[in-house]
């Protein structure tokens, strides 16, 4: 029988009247597939996947396909964002064995777990008869299908040892300068991004590049990172009327998306954006910012504080169907009647054209021009069709409201709970909106209370009051530095403590002497058919890498000479080994931290957190912020605290200067 109707994860609800008889992934699961000596079906998807829905419609939902599948198999779902340790696992083997990987992710193994076949998406017809000749094959030549498995299991296990020749590499930053260069071989240079389809967003890739255009003064490489924030801004993948980023574009041009709203990609652009603000005080990025914290606060925020998921790509279109990006896209009659004496007006501003046309007569509304440039060629001022923009996206918003709205993944993950936490900190360093703030510390409340347990772990997930999955590295590292960040802002040294309580924490159930990486699981936890240490940055940065950050940091706070050594050591692993540099730019960033540029800066004094407010509105991403309006136990501010003065400390290598009060110059010498 079909037993995820037990479950909280939204994405294995959806198949819990499937007449397939799923199961969960957990013990006894597993433990049934070596008492009767069965294959395992594992298949990954996640709620807002658009394909998992398609290829559960057309075979999981099928009973001809349900009766091959219970026949002879034990039949396992599993939603990657609760299990992202058993998706990782698997799709290696599967890029093993076809060199591609993606969701829905469908994986056949042996009753041990160790894979024999895979892919992503398959039609009926083909899934059948490819799961009728596995299970012929493994029941009149078992040798054979245990041989491969044994090989296949080898390549999968060496894809985790990272290997390092050099293990004394000097950290130069004049190394990554090739680095920058041979990635720059790829830019787009007409709509930004890099020069394929479709087009990820990969923010961590312009946080680095941001700062090293501003760090080496490249006026070049800023203004294709400022392009490409432009191009994204613009619309299409950006949605203009609502806020909020979808997944990724399709085209090379950020217009049509893939039309999921993820939590975890909207936090770290918001990061971006917010950065890039603070250099540029682009307008634009403004309202992306405000726009998109105004939509997770209203459609992804629960009371408790707690931010949902995603929002699926799919909605019922006029046929009550389900569609793909049905809720976003327009068509030219409708438009005419909302917008009315101004449409024509409109269709330039928003492409009603060839170029912003999608299929269907669909449009996707996408920008390809500056309102500066629009207005002057209609002879008309800019603030007049800003004003004129902003009512169109009013009732736009309005009348999309009434439309049947993508569904909601309603759980909570505790890494993209963190992330968003940190995006709303630094929009509120960029803007100083007290709400962002506000909001920010509810949220960290909210991880407290509900998914930090008693025992010092992280739980990786929430959802109808229950955390039912032990936290990952992911978890840890992000919620240290988002408690970093709000230490940045608010000068309350809890913050940092929790840092580094949970760091500690990470360093006894997750470290790796051995590899001197962090293993992407608990020792505390069940072990896989392999260990993973993720190490390459993708969509969202290597938990690693984001760790080599933290340790970085909290090494100067707490003047801790262990969390500096092991945040070198992964460091000078890493740096040797780097083919291609977009998939390492985290690590990149973090090179940038040892560098003749990174400085700390210590504000002392009743005025500290005023001071530190007008810092964070800068962007000096090379200094490491702290300070305190009384005396402090933290070792980086001992006996730096002289009543009724507020003296600013700055530091270099280990060595500071004189304390000064000097604001002015101070900051002028921050670079």
């Amino acid at each position: 029988m079909n037993l995820l109707s037990q479950e909280t994860s939204p994405y294995l609800l959806q198949h819990a009247n499937n007449p397939v008889h799923w199961k969960a992934w957990n013990a006894n699961s597993l433990a049934e597939a070596k008492e009767k000596n069965s294959l395992i079906i594992i298949s990954i998807g996640y709620s807002a996947c658009h394909w998992c829905h398609v290829m559960e419609h057309e075979s999981f939902e099928d009973q001809e396909v349900a009766d091959v599948m219970n026949k002879s198999f034990v039949n396992i779902k599993v939603d990657r964002e609760e299990r992202p340790d058993v998706d990782a696992v698997y799709m290696k083997a599967v890029q093993l064995m076809i060199r591609r990987g993606g969701w829905p992710l469908n994986v056949v193994t042996l009753p041990d777990g160790r894979p024999i076949w895979g892919g992503t998406y398959f039609r009926k017809q083909e899934w059948m008869e490819t799961l009728g000749q596995l299970q012929e094959v493994y029941h009149s030549n078992p040798e054979k299908v245990i041989d491969y498995a044994g090989k296949l299991h080898e390549g999968i296990q060496l894809l985790s040892i990272i290997e390092n020749q050099k293990p004394e590499t000097k950290l130069n930053q004049e190394d990554l300068i090739p680095l920058v260069e041979k990635w720059a071989a790829d830019f787009d240079w007409e709509f930004g991004g890099m020069s394929r389809a479709p087009k990820f967003m990969m923010p961590n890739n312009y946080h680095f590049l941001l700062r090293f255009a501003f760090q080496k003064n490249d006026m070049k490489l800023f203004d294709f990172v400022n392009l490409t924030l432009t191009r994204m801004a613009f619309g299409g993948i950006f949605d203009t009327i609502d806020g909020g980023f979808s997944r990724y574009s399709v085209d090379n041009k950020w217009h049509v998306p893939h039309f999921e709203k993820m939590l975890y990609d909207n936090g770290q652009l918001i990061s971006l954006y917010s950065d890039a603000y603070k250099l540029t005080k682009n307008p634009l990025y403004k309202e992306v910012i405000q726009k998109t914290l105004s939509f997770v606060e209203r459609e992804l925020m629960n009371s408790e504080g707690g931010f949902y998921c995603a929002l699926d790509a799919d909605s019922l279109n006029a046929e009550n169907h389900l569609e793909e990006g049905a809720f976003y896209v327009w068509k030219i009659p409708e438009l005419k009647i909302i917008i009315g004496d101004d449409y024509d007006l409109f269709s330039q501003v928003f492409n009603i054209n060839t170029f912003g046309l999608w299929e269907d007569e669909n449009y996707v509304l996408i920008q390809n021009k500056s309102l500066e440039e629009i207005a002057k060629s209609n002879n008309i001022t800019v603030s007049t069709l800003q004003k004129k923009k902003i009512f169109w996206e009013k009732i736009l918003y309005i009348k999309r409201e009434k439309r049947s709205k993508p569904r909601l993944d309603d759980k909570c993950l505790t890494s993209w709970n963190a992330i968003m936490l940190k995006g709303f900190v630094d929009a509120y360093k960029a803007l100083e909106d007290e709400n962002y703030l506000i909001l920010a510390l509810k949220n960290a409340d909210f991880i407290i209370k509900n998914l930090w347990s008693s025992d010092g772990n992280l739980f990786h997930n929430y959802k109808n009051e229950k955390s039912t999955v032990n936290g990952y590295l992911e978890d840890y590292c992000f919620v240290i530095s988002a408690f970093i960040s709000l230490y940045e802002v608010t000068f309350d040294e809890k913050w940092l403590q929790y840092a580094k309580q949970l760091t500690d924490y990470s360093l006894e159930h997750f470290y790796d002497e051995k590899s001197g990486f962090f293993a992407f699981t608990s020792n505390l936890d069940e072990a896989l058919i392999t260990a993973h240490f993720e190490t390459e940055d993708n969509v969202i940065p290597a938990s690693n890498s984001v760790m080599g950050k933290n340790l970085f940091k909290l090494s100067i706070y707490f003047e801790n000479s262990f969390y500096e050594k092991v945040s070198q050591r992964m460091l000078q692993n890493i740096i040797p080994n780097i083919e291609y540099p977009s998939a390492y730019s985290n690590w990149m960033d973090l090179a940038l931290n040892y560098s003749e540029q990174n400085k700390e800066l210590a504000i002392c004094g009743d005025l500290a957190l005023e001071y530190c407010h007008k810092i964070n509105r800068l962007y000096f991403p090379n200094v490491v912020l702290a300070g305190a309006k009384k005396i402090s136990i933290l070792p980086f501010l001992k006996d730096r605290f002289v009543a009724d003065q507020t003296l600013f400390y700055l530091c270099q290598n280990k060595t500071c200067s004189a304390p000064s009060i000097d604001f002015q110059k101070i900051v002028g010498n921050l670079i």
